[in-house]
């Protein structure tokens, strides 16, 4: 199936490694120029390289923070002066501060708010004049299943963000269908990939993993990133035109939500 989606720009936050990179990748392999940004500079040019290696011609890198005031503004700008447009935008990059709600600090909020909402709001406001001059566009967030629903104790600042993108997507999805903007989130599972957090824990602890995996996921194995990549990529393309204000879950059936 031709996404139609060579030649379209598509910025990604969070780009160098993990679900980022294998987004960056997926859309990479459709033919879309890319836009990635991270905080660190080696990693991310370290990203580029394997993408080019893989064929994908445009890779333009971004070394900021996305989580200060100026960081989507220093990424959106760098990638409409490179290539004149922008089409689609994967508000991917996010963290967590784990602890008891009573023990979490007002900063402890603020950072993670800052990290796994705000940059991504900014990002789009930036964005969305962009789509709407080139008569349309995607944006998608990166959720979570614990944006669904409880995620256990030590998870309210992550938990909290999370849902926070589910929400405010579905508005802005209503907003701006009008201007042929789709807005959309995903809500991947426990993902594993080399160096993220479910792969150290399987490499420190396999049996209790192993009972993880055996209590809470239906398939009987983690989920991958390149499953996650799929999906986003689908929901960035024009093949998924009726498709806006969803929350698509990608985890094998691990959450329990009735929406």
């Amino acid at each position: 199936m031709d996404l139609m989606l060579k030649g379209k720009v598509a910025v990604v936050t969070g780009g160098s490694r993990g679900i980022g990179l294998y987004i960056a990748r997926a859309l990479g392999a459709e033919g879309a120029r890319l836009a990635l940004c991270a905080r660190n500079r080696d990693p991310l040019e370290e990203a580029a390289e394997s993408l080019r290696a893989d064929g994908v011609a445009d890779v333009l890198t971004v070394a900021c923070d996305i989580a200060e005031e100026g960081g989507a503004a220093q990424l959106v700008e760098a990638a409409v002066d490179r290539y004149g447009a922008l089409d689609v935008l994967v508000n991917n990059v996010g963290g967590n501060r784990r602890g008891k709600f009573e023990e979490t600090s007002d900063q402890d909020w603020l950072d993670i708010l800052q990290l796994n909402v705000l940059s991504g709001f900014r990002a789009s406001r930036l964005a969305i004049p962009h789509m709407r001059a080139a008569g349309g566009g995607s944006i998608v967030f990166v959720s979570s299943v614990f944006g669904r629903e409880k995620g256990g104790p030590g998870l309210s600042i992550y938990n909290t963000t999370k849902t926070a993108l589910i929400s405010a997507a579905g508005i802005m999805a209503l907003e701006l269908a009008k201007d042929g903007i789709r807005v959309n989130c995903v809500a991947p599972g426990s993902i594993q990939f080399p160096g993220g957090s479910w792969d150290k824990r399987v490499k420190s602890d396999p049996e209790g993993m192993r009972k993880f995996v055996e209590a809470n996921l239906p398939l009987g194995r983690f989920g991958r990133a390149d499953e996650v990549a799929d999906v986003v990529t689908f929901l960035a393309s024009e093949r998924a035109s009726l498709i806006t204000g969803a929350c698509i879950a990608v985890d094998g059936s691990q959450g329990r939500s009735l929406v």
